[in-house]
Protein backbone atom coordinates (compact mmCIF):
# COMPACT_ATOMS: atom_id res chain seq x y z
CA UNK A 1 0.00 0.00 0.00
CA UNK A 2 3.04 2.33 0.60
CA UNK A 3 4.35 1.69 -2.98
CA UNK A 4 0.82 2.49 -4.61
CA UNK A 5 0.48 5.10 -2.23
CA UNK A 6 -1.46 5.21 1.07
CA UNK A 7 -3.99 7.98 -0.31
CA UNK A 8 -4.93 6.28 -2.78
CA UNK A 9 -5.58 2.55 -0.60
CA UNK A 10 -8.69 1.13 1.72
CA UNK A 11 -7.85 -1.74 3.91
CA UNK A 12 -11.19 -3.47 5.12
CA UNK A 13 -11.38 -6.44 7.55
CA UNK A 14 -13.49 -8.84 8.80
CA UNK A 15 -12.97 -10.73 12.17
CA UNK A 16 -14.80 -13.31 13.44
CA UNK A 17 -15.31 -15.33 16.56
CA UNK A 18 -11.61 -15.57 17.20
CA UNK A 19 -10.35 -16.01 21.34
CA UNK A 20 -6.46 -15.89 20.64
CA UNK A 21 -6.13 -11.97 20.42
CA UNK A 22 -6.36 -11.62 16.94
CA UNK A 23 -9.34 -9.41 17.74
CA UNK A 24 -6.88 -6.93 19.69
CA UNK A 25 -4.09 -7.11 17.19
CA UNK A 26 -6.39 -6.10 14.26
CA UNK A 27 -7.67 -3.25 16.44
CA UNK A 28 -4.47 -1.99 17.27
CA UNK A 29 -3.52 -1.83 13.41
CA UNK A 30 -6.00 0.92 13.26
CA UNK A 31 -3.21 3.82 14.56
CA UNK A 32 -0.37 2.18 12.39
CA UNK A 33 -3.06 3.04 9.36
CA UNK A 34 -4.14 6.24 10.49
CA UNK A 35 -0.94 7.57 10.17
CA UNK A 36 0.38 6.08 6.80
CA UNK A 37 -2.82 8.00 5.48
CA UNK A 38 -4.52 4.73 4.83
CA UNK A 39 -8.37 4.24 5.52
CA UNK A 40 -9.13 1.23 7.95
CA UNK A 41 -12.65 -0.29 8.67
CA UNK A 42 -12.53 -2.84 10.68
CA UNK A 43 -15.62 -4.98 12.10
CA UNK A 44 -16.34 -8.22 14.12
CA UNK A 45 -19.14 -10.46 12.99
CA UNK A 46 -20.29 -13.58 14.75
CA UNK A 47 -21.45 -15.54 11.62
CA UNK A 48 -20.20 -18.68 11.28
CA UNK A 49 -20.63 -20.38 7.70
CA UNK A 50 -19.57 -24.07 9.46
CA UNK A 51 -22.42 -23.90 11.72
CA UNK A 52 -24.60 -26.60 12.11
CA UNK A 53 -27.97 -26.17 9.67
CA UNK A 54 -25.94 -23.30 8.06
CA UNK A 55 -25.98 -22.78 4.55
CA UNK A 56 -21.69 -22.42 4.21
CA UNK A 57 -21.96 -20.33 1.08
CA UNK A 58 -24.85 -17.97 2.10
CA UNK A 59 -22.31 -17.08 5.34
CA UNK A 60 -19.19 -16.40 3.30
CA UNK A 61 -20.93 -14.41 0.81
CA UNK A 62 -22.66 -12.20 3.49
CA UNK A 63 -18.71 -11.79 5.12
CA UNK A 64 -17.05 -10.87 1.43
CA UNK A 65 -20.15 -8.47 1.41
CA UNK A 66 -19.35 -6.68 4.84
CA UNK A 67 -15.90 -6.36 4.18
CA UNK A 68 -16.68 -4.43 1.03
CA UNK A 69 -19.90 -2.42 3.32
CA UNK A 70 -18.32 0.94 2.65
CA UNK A 71 -17.48 0.81 -1.16
CA UNK A 72 -21.51 -0.64 -1.78
CA UNK A 73 -22.68 1.90 0.73
CA UNK A 74 -20.47 4.62 0.06
CA UNK A 75 -19.47 4.33 -4.15
CA UNK A 76 -18.96 8.66 -4.47
CA UNK A 77 -15.92 8.32 -2.17
CA UNK A 78 -14.01 6.28 -4.21
CA UNK A 79 -12.58 6.42 -7.89
CA UNK A 80 -14.41 4.65 -10.55
CA UNK A 81 -11.79 2.67 -11.33
CA UNK A 82 -10.98 1.06 -8.21
CA UNK A 83 -9.76 -2.35 -8.02
CA UNK A 84 -10.96 -4.65 -5.03
CA UNK A 85 -8.32 -7.40 -4.23
CA UNK A 86 -9.40 -10.16 -2.06
CA UNK A 87 -6.45 -13.04 -0.20
CA UNK A 88 -7.46 -16.74 0.99
CA UNK A 89 -4.82 -17.60 3.29
CA UNK A 90 -1.99 -17.65 0.91
CA UNK A 91 1.56 -16.89 1.62
CA UNK A 92 1.97 -13.82 -0.45
CA UNK A 93 4.90 -11.60 -2.03
CA UNK A 94 4.42 -7.98 -2.44
CA UNK A 95 5.07 -8.22 -6.23
CA UNK A 96 2.32 -11.12 -6.61
CA UNK A 97 -0.49 -8.55 -5.53
CA UNK A 98 1.20 -5.67 -7.89
CA UNK A 99 1.34 -8.03 -10.85
CA UNK A 100 -2.51 -9.05 -10.35
CA UNK A 101 -3.10 -5.46 -10.59
CA UNK A 102 -1.04 -4.45 -13.17
CA UNK A 103 -2.84 -6.93 -15.37
CA UNK A 104 -6.07 -5.99 -14.72
CA UNK A 105 -4.95 -2.18 -15.87
CA UNK A 106 -2.72 -3.29 -18.36
CA UNK A 107 -5.00 -6.22 -20.48
CA UNK A 108 -8.07 -3.85 -19.64
CA UNK A 109 -9.53 -6.94 -17.12
CA UNK A 110 -12.58 -6.86 -15.15
CA UNK A 111 -10.69 -9.53 -13.05
CA UNK A 112 -7.16 -11.14 -12.68
CA UNK A 113 -6.30 -14.14 -10.19
CA UNK A 114 -3.47 -16.53 -9.59
CA UNK A 115 -2.19 -20.09 -9.84
CA UNK A 116 -2.63 -21.71 -6.77
CA UNK A 117 -0.78 -25.23 -5.87
CA UNK A 118 -0.91 -27.73 -3.13
CA UNK A 119 1.93 -30.20 -2.86
CA UNK A 120 0.14 -33.39 -1.81
CA UNK A 121 3.34 -35.10 -2.52
CA UNK A 122 6.66 -33.83 -4.74
CA UNK A 123 5.44 -31.95 -7.02
CA UNK A 124 2.94 -29.27 -6.65
CA UNK A 125 -1.06 -29.40 -7.66
CA UNK A 126 -3.31 -26.94 -8.91
CA UNK A 127 -5.73 -26.22 -6.17
CA UNK A 128 -8.77 -24.40 -6.64
CA UNK A 129 -10.68 -26.73 -8.95
CA UNK A 130 -14.25 -25.82 -6.99
CA UNK A 131 -13.90 -22.03 -8.50
CA UNK A 132 -12.02 -22.05 -11.79
CA UNK A 133 -13.66 -23.04 -15.40
CA UNK A 134 -11.81 -22.40 -18.66
CA UNK A 135 -13.70 -21.18 -21.49
CA UNK A 136 -14.59 -24.52 -22.49
CA UNK A 137 -16.63 -24.77 -19.32
CA UNK A 138 -14.55 -27.42 -18.12
CA UNK A 139 -12.70 -27.32 -15.18
CA UNK A 140 -8.49 -26.68 -15.55
CA UNK A 141 -7.85 -30.63 -15.49
CA UNK A 142 -10.41 -33.57 -15.24
CA UNK A 143 -11.77 -34.97 -12.74
CA UNK A 144 -13.96 -38.12 -13.34
CA UNK A 145 -17.27 -39.14 -11.23
CA UNK A 146 -15.20 -40.84 -8.84
CA UNK A 147 -13.33 -37.84 -7.98
CA UNK A 148 -9.98 -38.93 -8.84
CA UNK A 149 -7.21 -36.42 -9.19
CA UNK A 150 -5.42 -38.41 -11.05
CA UNK A 151 -5.09 -36.33 -14.12
CA UNK A 152 -3.88 -33.17 -11.95
CA UNK A 153 -0.61 -32.94 -14.33
CA UNK A 154 -2.61 -32.55 -17.31
CA UNK A 155 -3.91 -29.26 -17.20
CA UNK A 156 -5.91 -27.63 -19.95
CA UNK A 157 -6.09 -31.33 -21.62
CA UNK A 158 -9.01 -29.98 -23.45
CA UNK A 159 -8.33 -25.89 -23.91
CA UNK A 160 -5.18 -26.06 -26.74
CA UNK A 161 -5.06 -21.78 -26.28
CA UNK A 162 -5.25 -21.61 -23.17
CA UNK A 163 -2.54 -24.78 -22.79
CA UNK A 164 -0.48 -22.51 -24.61
CA UNK A 165 -0.01 -19.55 -23.11
CA UNK A 166 -0.33 -21.50 -19.77
CA UNK A 167 2.88 -22.91 -21.08
CA UNK A 168 4.29 -19.61 -21.48
CA UNK A 169 3.34 -17.52 -18.69
CA UNK A 170 1.27 -15.33 -20.76
CA UNK A 171 -2.33 -14.65 -18.81
CA UNK A 172 -5.36 -16.43 -20.53
CA UNK A 173 -9.30 -15.72 -20.36
CA UNK A 174 -11.40 -17.92 -18.49
CA UNK A 175 -14.84 -18.35 -17.26
CA UNK A 176 -14.10 -18.21 -13.58
CA UNK A 177 -11.30 -17.76 -11.22
CA UNK A 178 -10.24 -17.52 -7.67
CA UNK A 179 -7.19 -18.80 -7.16
CA UNK A 180 -6.21 -18.04 -4.13
CA UNK A 181 -5.87 -14.19 -4.27
CA UNK A 182 -7.53 -11.92 -7.33
CA UNK A 183 -8.31 -8.52 -8.09
CA UNK A 184 -11.10 -6.86 -9.46
CA UNK A 185 -13.38 -4.37 -10.80
CA UNK A 186 -15.48 -2.57 -8.05
CA UNK A 187 -17.61 -0.72 -11.14
CA UNK A 188 -20.74 -3.85 -10.71
CA UNK A 189 -20.60 -3.79 -7.05
CA UNK A 190 -20.27 -0.02 -6.95
CA UNK A 191 -23.24 0.32 -9.31
CA UNK A 192 -25.21 -2.05 -7.10
CA UNK A 193 -26.01 -4.32 -9.85
CA UNK A 194 -23.66 -7.62 -8.13
CA UNK A 195 -22.76 -8.63 -4.59
CA UNK A 196 -21.55 -11.92 -3.20
CA UNK A 197 -24.28 -14.28 -3.14
CA UNK A 198 -24.99 -17.91 -2.89
CA UNK A 199 -27.05 -19.90 -5.13
CA UNK A 200 -30.81 -19.09 -6.39
CA UNK A 201 -33.60 -21.97 -6.91
CA UNK A 202 -32.97 -23.69 -10.33
CA UNK A 203 -28.73 -23.32 -9.71
CA UNK A 204 -26.53 -26.02 -8.49
CA UNK A 205 -24.64 -25.52 -5.69
CA UNK A 206 -21.40 -23.92 -5.95
CA UNK A 207 -19.32 -21.40 -4.14
CA UNK A 208 -20.05 -17.66 -3.89
CA UNK A 209 -16.66 -16.79 -6.41
CA UNK A 210 -18.24 -18.88 -9.26
CA UNK A 211 -21.39 -17.55 -8.82
CA UNK A 212 -19.89 -14.07 -8.87
CA UNK A 213 -18.55 -14.60 -12.18
CA UNK A 214 -21.59 -15.78 -13.42
CA UNK A 215 -22.78 -12.36 -13.00
CA UNK A 216 -19.92 -10.70 -13.52
CA UNK A 217 -20.08 -12.01 -16.93
CA UNK A 218 -24.31 -11.71 -17.42
CA UNK A 219 -23.45 -8.07 -16.26
CA UNK A 220 -21.10 -7.50 -19.28
CA UNK A 221 -17.91 -7.63 -17.31
CA UNK A 222 -16.56 -11.10 -18.62
CA UNK A 223 -12.73 -10.01 -18.82
CA UNK A 224 -11.39 -12.52 -16.33
CA UNK A 225 -8.45 -13.91 -16.58
CA UNK A 226 -5.27 -15.76 -14.80
CA UNK A 227 -1.88 -14.57 -14.51
CA UNK A 228 0.45 -17.66 -14.69
CA UNK A 229 3.56 -15.63 -13.69
CA UNK A 230 1.86 -14.84 -10.17
CA UNK A 231 2.00 -18.61 -8.54
CA UNK A 232 1.11 -18.86 -4.39
CA UNK A 233 0.88 -21.84 -2.08
CA UNK A 234 -0.85 -22.07 1.57
CA UNK A 235 1.74 -22.49 3.36
CA UNK A 236 5.29 -20.17 4.15
CA UNK A 237 8.02 -23.17 3.17
CA UNK A 238 5.88 -24.45 0.46
CA UNK A 239 5.38 -21.53 -0.98
CA UNK A 240 9.64 -20.69 -1.66
CA UNK A 241 9.14 -24.30 -3.24
CA UNK A 242 6.73 -22.97 -5.53
CA UNK A 243 8.40 -19.80 -6.15
CA UNK A 244 11.36 -21.59 -7.02
CA UNK A 245 10.02 -23.87 -9.27
CA UNK A 246 7.99 -21.54 -11.50
CA UNK A 247 9.47 -18.12 -10.90
CA UNK A 248 8.67 -14.77 -9.29
CA UNK A 249 6.55 -12.61 -11.27
CA UNK A 250 9.54 -10.16 -12.19
CA UNK A 251 11.49 -13.04 -13.82
CA UNK A 252 8.41 -13.81 -16.29
CA UNK A 253 7.89 -9.74 -16.51
CA UNK A 254 11.26 -9.80 -18.11
CA UNK A 255 10.91 -11.95 -20.69
CA UNK A 256 7.67 -10.93 -21.95
CA UNK A 257 6.85 -10.44 -25.62
CA UNK A 258 4.39 -8.55 -28.35
CA UNK A 259 2.04 -11.48 -27.91
CA UNK A 260 0.96 -10.58 -23.97
CA UNK A 261 -2.16 -9.38 -24.81
CA UNK A 262 -5.66 -11.07 -24.08
CA UNK A 263 -7.79 -11.34 -27.31
CA UNK A 264 -10.71 -11.38 -25.38
CA UNK A 265 -13.89 -13.77 -26.20
CA UNK A 266 -17.15 -11.97 -25.75
CA UNK A 267 -19.39 -14.53 -24.74
CA UNK A 268 -19.07 -17.04 -21.76
CA UNK A 269 -19.12 -20.70 -22.72
CA UNK A 270 -22.21 -22.17 -23.12
CA UNK A 271 -22.65 -24.63 -20.73
CA UNK A 272 -20.19 -24.53 -17.16
CA UNK A 273 -19.37 -27.91 -15.44
CA UNK A 274 -20.29 -28.14 -11.81
CA UNK A 275 -18.76 -30.44 -9.56
CA UNK A 276 -21.55 -31.01 -7.12
CA UNK A 277 -24.55 -31.52 -10.16
CA UNK A 278 -21.88 -33.72 -12.01
CA UNK A 279 -23.80 -32.45 -14.73
CA UNK A 280 -22.57 -29.15 -17.44
CA UNK A 281 -24.88 -26.79 -16.02
CA UNK A 282 -26.22 -23.43 -18.43
CA UNK A 283 -24.69 -20.12 -18.25
CA UNK A 284 -27.90 -18.52 -18.91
Amino acid sequence: MYFLGPQNCVLSVVEGRSNDGTFEVLDQLRASMQLLGIRYYFQSSDINPMAKGKDRIEGLAKLRNLALKDLIAHPEQYDEDTTVIFSNDVALCMEDLLELIHQREFQGADQTCAMDWTYVGDNPTFYDVWIARGMTGDLFFNIPEDGSWDSAWNLFWNDQKAHARWSNSKPFQVFACWNGVTAFTAKPLMEKKIRFRARKEGECFQGEPKLFAKDMWFNGYGKIAVVPSVNVEYSDEAAKKIKALKGYPSKHVANEGDDIKINWETSPPEKVKSLICSKIVSTN
